[in-house]
């Protein structure tokens, strides 16, 4: 099968260099020069542009930062595209945006899925990211192949649209939660409990979760998480606020009452004003405590 990928970021060019190994053939466009040069290392054949990636595909994947840069790419994208294709996008975008791209494949005959995705760079990178998946059962089940190359799960949430939703709420539980992890460790360490002991603990009883036993945000218990390599970003904090801005927005517009979703998202404002955006959301540590991550470790 040939795939047209189109935007080879952080996320997109190793999710892309996976469907190489797996065996597609993919032609790929980005605007950036270094990750054309990538990509093309990789064995992704370059197009000159978006629309160019995307003629003579039988199936399109776009990866791409926001809602509207997603439907202005789609518009170049889908007019390229021979009917019947498949077309999925795998941004994490605001539900209308979603809605019309949907809108826009369908009058051009064309099949489509949202199906953003969870795991960050090192599941991109691996091929463990977690698929949600928005759309007909047609577009789920063509686009398993290229979704089981990129990923160890997957999921169809529903018709167009459940892919995004399953994302932001998703996206939410793990915003508060890290930021109940951050001041629970705050605490410990101000009562002088040991971050260790204060692990084991929770991570056996009813305090487990995600953020805790996997992203722990101080540095010590869980080897692997960010806040043992100086919170570089595995997910960085401008993204986190960018998912949690698009939860308010949705609830919003569903009349949802989110109120510690929308205390999160002033939190994480104010890391991103700060000048943190570009680390790890699990630096929101030290924006609550004010404590370095290392300091009592």
């Amino acid at each position: 099968m040939t795939v047209g990928f189109i935007g080879l970021g952080n996320m997109g060019l190793p999710m892309a260099l996976n469907l190489v190994k797996a065996g597609f053939r993919v032609q790929g466009f980005d605007t950036t020069l270094a990750a054309r040069t990538a990509a093309q290392a990789g064995g992704v054949t370059l197009a000159a542009t978006a629309a160019e990636a995307a003629r003579g595909a039988e199936a399109v994947v776009t990866m791409l930062p926001s809602g509207p840069i997603m439907q202005l790419v789609w518009v170049e994208v889908v007019p390229a595209m021979t009917a019947g294709a498949l077309i999925v996008d795998c941004s994490t975008v605001d539900i209308d945006s979603c809605h019309k791209a949907h809108a826009m494949a369908a009058a051009a005959g064309l099949v489509s899925l949202d199906c953003p995705v969870s795991g960050g760079v090192g599941g991109a990178t691996a091929a463990t990211l977690t698929f949600m998946a928005g759309g007909s059962g047609e577009a789920y089940a063509r686009a398993e192949p290229l979704l089981a190359a990129m990923g160890k799960a997957r999921t169809h949430c529903g018709e167009a649209g459940a892919g995004q939703a399953a994302k932001i709420c998703n996206n939410m539980i793990l915003g508060i939660s890290m930021i109940a992890v951050s001041e629970a460790f705050g605490l410990a360490d101000r009562l002088g409990l040991s971050r260790q002991a204060m692990f084991d603990v929770a991570s056996k009883s009813s305090g487990q979760c995600w953020s805790l036993t996997t992203y722990c945000p101080v540095p010590g218990p869980v080897p692997t998480s960010p806040a043992n390599n100086s919170y570089k970003p595995g997910f960085a904090a401008a993204l986190m606020l960018k998912d949690l801005r698009l939860s308010q927005a949705a609830a919003t517009g569903a009349g949802a009452n989110t109120p510690l979703g929308a205390a999160a998202t002033q939190l994480y404002e104010a890391m991103d004003k700060a000048g943190q955006g570009n680390r790890d959301f699990s630096a929101i540590f030290e924006v609550l405590t004010g404590v370095k991550g290392s300091a009592m470790a």
